[in-house]
């Protein structure tokens, strides 16, 4: 099965295996958000375990 390029470019795999995706809402409109919340946007975050769960199962992540 063909890897989706899509999920390739959104999604990376940490080295535990945990799935890792950015955060929403860092485009624009960035004025209004305080320091702290512009801070914890810019970290990867892991995806949910249920969503890990679906991808996997539809794309190879190695």
């Amino acid at each position: 099965m063909k890897t989706h390029k899509g999920i390739k470019r959104r999604l990376k795999v940490s080295k535990k295996g945990k799935v890792m995706h950015r955060r929403a809402g860092k485009r624009h409109l960035m004025s209004s958000k305080n320091g702290k919340r512009k801070r914890q946007l810019r970290n990867w975050q892991e995806l949910h375990p249920s969503e890990c769960k679906k991808l996997k199962k539809q794309y190879d992540f190695s």
